[in-house]
């Protein structure tokens, strides 16, 4: 049963998100862009840093959050972020407040990457950016009062996708080492037969229409999709880090979020699993839901016991 609060808000979802799948990429950006709502006080951290990385394709912003409790005396965890959209959309803008609730809820310090998007840099641009990133981060962590030895990669669908392929680079280049990873909604597979493909294939807010076109702008070559630097799930998965997966239970992504999970487990990778049955996509990133406030504390402290425990 979808959660009542989703339901109550769904009707306004569906109908105010652009049907993408008929736009240009710059369109669909701009049309996105118009309906980013910000409230009136953004959510207090520390401090935050707009800077540049050094990446493959040029400088890479990111920008750098600093917990509330920025005084302890400890190193802190180091979160690598990168945000959702369909490989297309989105920015540090569009995941600020996200950014800043991961931050004061792990007690870490998050660097958020705004990534090269599709189609004008397709697979795997994107990917190497938020690798790049990460190494980066990991020679920095302590000029940024964090510990380069609790480096945890996130994001949320398309971002999710990045983060596990980020995970997956550094296994391959044998740095830098990554504590865990967290991958909320994450897009992993271009299944379009899957059983959540199917059954909600339109209606709840995130469509198969919209993510056949996400892999269209990604990864235009549907021989290119099969790679696991496109469809992680079809990795080699052992040896990963320690992960978090959430997943939505109304939601086309459903069914390879909990793939993914069954997957990592039966590699013999330490792995949660939390689904939030009554959700729909994105729901993370939607605080006037009660349910994005659960979701989030509870994500947030499943994140430090898998660093602590490591």
């Amino acid at each position: 049963m979808i959660d009542p609060g989703v339901a109550a808000i769904l009707p306004r979802l569906n109908g105010g998100f652009p049907r993408v799948e008929t736009m240009s990429a710059p369109a669909a950006r701009a049309a996105i862009r118009a309906r980013l709502q910000t409230g009136p006080e953004p959510v207090p951290v520390a401090r935050v840093h707009d800077r540049t990385v050094p990446g493959p394709g040029g400088e890479i912003p990111v920008r750098i959050y600093w917990p509330l409790d920025d005084d302890v005396e400890t190193a802190r965890a180091l979160i690598v972020f990168a945000h959702g959209g369909g490989f297309v959309f989105c920015d540090l803008d569009s995941h600020d407040d996200l950014c800043r609730s991961m931050a004061n809820g792990t007690g870490a310090v998050v660097v958020s990457v705004d990534y090269r998007r599709a189609p004008e840099h397709p697979w795997p641009a994107a990917a190497h950016d938020v690798h790049a990133v990460t190494m980066w981060a990991s020679e920095v962590a302590s000029d940024l009062g964090a510990d380069p030895e609790r480096l945890i990669v996130a994001g949320d669908s398309a971002g999710g996708n990045l983060a596990a392929v980020a995970s997956l680079l550094a296994r391959e280049a044998g740095k830098p080492r990554i504590r865990a990873q967290a991958l909320l909604y994450p897009v992993v597979a271009a299944d379009f037969t899957s059983d959540s493909y199917v059954r909600f294939a339109d209606g709840h807010y995130n469509t198969a229409a919209a993510m056949r076109w996400y892999w269209d702008q990604y990864v235009p070559n549907p021989e290119d999709r099969t790679h696991p630097h496109a469809s992680p799930i079809r990795a080699d998965l052992a040896g990963l880090p320690p992960t978090l997966v959430i997943t939505a239970g109304h939601d086309p992504l459903w069914s390879e979020g909990a793939d993914l999970a069954r997957a990592l487990d039966a590699a013999g990778v330490r792995t949660v699993h939390h689904d939030h049955a009554g959700a729909i996509h994105g729901f993370m990133t939607m605080p006037v839901l009660d349910l994005c406030e659960t979701a989030r504390i509870q994500a947030w402290a499943d994140l430090r016991a898998l660093v602590d425990q490591v």
